[in-house]
């Protein structure tokens, strides 16, 4: 009984893998700027209190920080320039 549950569980892991790699998001491109320019960048903006979240989607990095005055702020970079989009 052992064996058919053990086996049972490694077949529907074994299925169930390519499954979750199809949710894998696109990596940056090998000449993007490393993250920590960016968010130095970010750091320098005026009024800037904390970063809260970095997210990549779509080709872009989208930063969201909030400045001194507790006002929330997102902002997309070009991960090769390092530009605002």
């Amino acid at each position: 009984m052992r064996i058919v549950v053990l086996a049972t569980s490694l077949a529907f892991l074994l299925l169930s893998g390519s499954a979750f790699a199809a949710d894998e998001k696109p990596l940056p491109p090998p000449n993007a700027k490393k993250l920590s320019e960016i968010i130095a960048k970010v750091e320098q903006r005026n009024d800037f209190h904390y970063v809260k979240e970095v997210d990549w989607d779509s080709g872009v990095y989208t930063v969201t920080y909030y400045t001194s005055d507790k006002a929330k702020v997102e902002i997309s970079y070009d991960p090769v320039t390092g530009e605002t989009k």
